[in-house]
């Protein structure tokens, strides 16, 4: 287990990505990846409150919906660490005071609990006064029903401020970040974030691991994307230098006999201050190798191998 930031929460090292609860899973499907990845060593749930207002027919909130049920079927509730996130919703658009308080809340019935373990702001909200967001996420902890709290997507800029004015103030400071981060997307955080997250202590815990399935090794051509879920996210990491890193991962994986996706994701559990890279599984047949990430090794070697190959990826 993983200890986040400076926070008494301690994870397995793969979080279970729940944006596809309710979306691409449906419930049974979910409760049964859920079941599993427990099952399989894992405590680490990741969500958002927006999951998946995307989708025909959906209005948000779907995943948690899907989590809390499963919550409640198993009993598991003091067994996993539960992450949400809030500012997308289209009922709770951004992070004044007000809303905050209601989203979270909204998270808290959807989930079946009397308390987040770990509630992100999503994505920064410009319209509203920095110091009143960090107010806001503050009460939430005051009143008990947020454990600890974190951002994501947040500039390095951003996120300073936020920690500047917790101390300054004496509210709760966020134990953890979400960034765009895999092996053909290390900029910017590489060059901007890391340096200040090693620097506050927080923990890691990076989104897309797997750039939407292309560090998966399925995705060779252009054809084969065509048609899929996630088909304009993964035109974004199709370049000769990302197909270069897929064959970097595949010689990997192939001298330890393991799935592309589970040395993607061990790469990215070799680096600093990363607590759990984020990945989910929309079947059961997807989940062992995210699980195998956690047990596997990779060489020094390797790991220069790997990251020389995915530092000629364009930025």
């Amino acid at each position: 287990m993983t200890r986040i930031g400076t926070s008494d929460l301690h994870v397995f090292p793969l979080a279970l990505g729940g944006n596809v609860f309710g979306w691409t899973a449906d419930e049974q499907t979910s409760h049964d990846v859920l079941s599993a990845y427990v099952d399989g060593g894992g405590n680490f749930i990741d969500t958002a409150d927006v999951y998946s207002a995307w989708a025909p027919g959906n209005s948000g909130g779907e995943s948690e919906t899907v989590i809390g049920s499963w919550l409640a079927a198993t009993g598991k509730r003091d067994d996993v660490v539960i992450a949400t996130k809030g500012s997308q919703h289209p009922e709770y658009q951004g992070l004044a005071a007000d809303t905050v308080a209601a989203a979270a809340r909204a998270s808290l019935q959807r989930l079946g609990t009397d308390r987040i373990d770990l509630y992100y702001a999503h994505f920064d909200d410009q319209d509203t006064p920095l110091e009143e967001t960090v107010r806001a996420f503050d009460q939430l902890v005051k009143d008990g029903i947020v454990r600890y709290t974190a951002i994501s997507n947040y500039s390095v800029d951003r996120a300073r401020e936020w920690i500047r004015i917790a101390q300054e103030n004496g509210l709760a400071e966020p134990v953890a970040i979400q960034p765009h981060y895999n092996l053909v997307k290390r900029q910017p955080y590489e060059a901007e974030l890391a340096p200040f997250v090693h620097e506050t202590h927080l923990g890691v815990v990076p989104y897309f691991a797997l750039a939407a399935g292309f560090l998966t090794g399925k995705y060779r051509t252009r054809e084969d994307i065509s048609g899929k879920d996630r088909q304009g996210q993964l035109e974004g990491y199709f370049s000769d230098e990302g197909l270069r890193v897929v064959d970097a991962l595949a010689s990997v994986a192939e001298a330890h006999d393991a799935p592309i996706a589970s040395v993607a994701l061990a790469w990215l559990q070799t680096r600093p201050d990363v607590v759990a890279p984020i990945a989910s599984a929309r079947n059961l047949e997807q989940l062992p190798a995210l699980l195998r990430s956690a047990e596997l090794v990779l060489s020094a070697d390797e790991i220069a191998a790997l990251s020389d190959a995915s530092a000629a990826v364009p930025a």
